[in-house]
């Protein structure tokens, strides 16, 4: 990327952990994504906790490459490199999710390196049915938004093998998109948990428990190098 990016690691302590790559919101830094319930969270799965990896996405990236920077390739052949050394973990076992245009950028990067992850999810993913939909700067232009339209896409493949989580609450913007991708992927076999929650685009810090649990539980069902040659 050329630029200095402020990730995080949360490593908790004792043994080989997987790992967890959570990708935050648009105008989020990293850090927006730690609180108290995901720290209590890790200490009470005890060694089923994953070690945590938030990245750094800048303010509108996508978490895709584009013009000003290989945001998705940085993920993908730097971050999580550096995660999975530094904090000793399981290379095998891999998951990733994140926050609105973190949940895109999650979907987007499964997508790209389909036998990385163990798991996806999506949290209120900023998705949209068409380009015009999108808002400035998500994407250079319509070409750009043509090569990640993951709605198009999952039409006509399915998008990574991984078992998915994609939630979204009932008055969210996205709620259309979000649940036709959902019915997408399981038509093409995937296994998808798929949930609605009460509200708007809001809420995750207070289900960052549920989440990470869900993470916790596919990780450990995930068969060790899985995915280390990726």
């Amino acid at each position: 990327m050329h630029r200095r990016l402020h990730e995080i690691l949360v490593v908790p302590g004792g043994g080989t952990r997987p790992l967890l790559v959570f990708l935050h919101g648009r105008s989020s830094p990293p850090d927006s994504n730690l609180s108290q319930p995901l720290f209590d969270t890790l200490h009470d799965l005890g060694p089923r906790a994953p070690a945590v990896l938030l990245a750094d996405g800048g303010d509108h990236s996508y978490w895709h490459d584009r013009r000003d920077g290989r945001w998705g390739s940085s993920v993908l052949r730097e971050a999580v490199p550096a995660a999975l050394a530094r904090a000793h973990a399981d290379g095998g076992r891999v998951a990733i999710g994140g926050i609105s245009m973190g949940g895109f950028g999650a979907l987007d990067l499964a997508r790209l390196a389909p036998r990385r992850f163990c798991a996806v999810g999506a949290h209120s993913p900023a998705l949209w049915a068409s380009g015009g939909d999108t808002p400035a700067g998500a994407f250079d232009d319509a070409a750009d938004f043509e090569r990640h339209d993951l709605l198009r896409l999952a039409r006509s493949r399915a998008l990574f093998t991984a078992p998915a989580r994609i939630d979204v609450g009932r008055s969210d913007p996205f709620r259309s998109a979000d649940t036709q991708l959902a019915r997408e992927l399981r038509a093409r076999g995937l296994s998808v948990t798929f949930r609605l929650f009460a509200g708007g685009h809001s809420g995750w810090r207070d289900r960052m428990p549920t989440y990470v649990r869900w993470y916790a539980a596919r990780l450990a069902r995930c068969r060790s190098g899985h995915s280390a040659s990726r």
